[in-house]
């Protein structure tokens, strides 16, 4: 079994929230979002390492509020910078040489599923490089500047990029170091792995995986959530129980 680091970015501006709190603090069900999503890779028996990236400007908040749940889930808080491959980087560069895989996931989008987690991790494990991602369902066009069409986009072999995004450990430490000669252009991790030479592969992922952008999508989260198959209770067991019975 991979060893696996997980990068939970959460030091974002959250402009486009507009609300007191920041999205990652915003309350989703009972509990912060950052946290919902925390839970979702702290328990699993591949995770050696969990790490919470905030602003400079959330450290002392984000440590006093938060001291007993970082305590009890073993979540390391690393500071982040003005930018996401800043954050990104600065969890690296604390990251131990015996992890495997890093994997990179919003901290923001709560609702991936166990088995799109599990699938994700398997591809990078095998391939050194996978990420989620969802087909292209609607028809792309593409605008002028003056918002009229310019052209129809064939949408064949389009997908949406999501997380988590999983990569062998060495392959991210790499491309980090030369990201200034990979180009500046770049907007996620698997991108910066592309541009390093090595192939990305596509794992389906589902609309539902949404990443909180807006008050809107905390309430679809919200029924999301509310909606999600509820893990099995197990049966008591008796060793002279036969099975049928339950």
């Amino acid at each position: 079994m991979a060893r696996v680091a997980v990068i939970l970015p959460a030091a974002g501006k959250s402009s486009r929230f507009h609300d007191r709190e920041k999205k990652p603090f915003a309350t989703l069900d009972g509990r912060a979002v950052w946290l919902r999503t925390a839970e979702l890779f702290v328990t699993r028996d591949d995770v050696a390492r969990t790490y919470v990236v905030v602003s400079p400007d959330d450290d002392e908040m984000f440590r006093r509020r938060y001291a007993a749940n970082l305590a009890f889930l073993d979540v390391t808080i690393v500071v982040g910078g003005k930018e996401r491959f800043e954050s990104v980087a600065n969890a690296l560069a604390v990251i131990p040489d015996d992890v495997d895989l890093v994997a990179v996931h919003d901290a923001v989008r709560p609702c991936v599923t166990t088995a799109q987690i599990d699938a994700v991790f398997a591809k990078a494990a095998q391939t050194g490089a996978a990420m989620l991602a969802v087909p292209v369902a609607e028809t792309v066009k593409r605008a002028a500047k003056d918002q009229t069409v310019k052209e129809t986009v064939p949408r064949e072999h389009l997908w949406l990029a999501q997380t988590p995004q999983a990569f062998r450990r060495d392959w991210l430490v790499a491309a980090y170091a030369q990201r200034g000669k990979l180009g500046s252009a770049i907007t996620d991790d698997a991108q910066l792995i592309e541009a390093a030479g090595h192939p990305v592969h596509l794992v389906p992922g589902a609309q539902t995986n949404l990443k909180i952008t807006t008050r809107d999508d905390l309430a679809l989260a919200a029924a999301i959530l509310a909606s999600a198959p509820k893990p099995k209770e197990k049966r008591p067991h008796h060793p002279f129980a036969d099975e049928a019975q339950w």
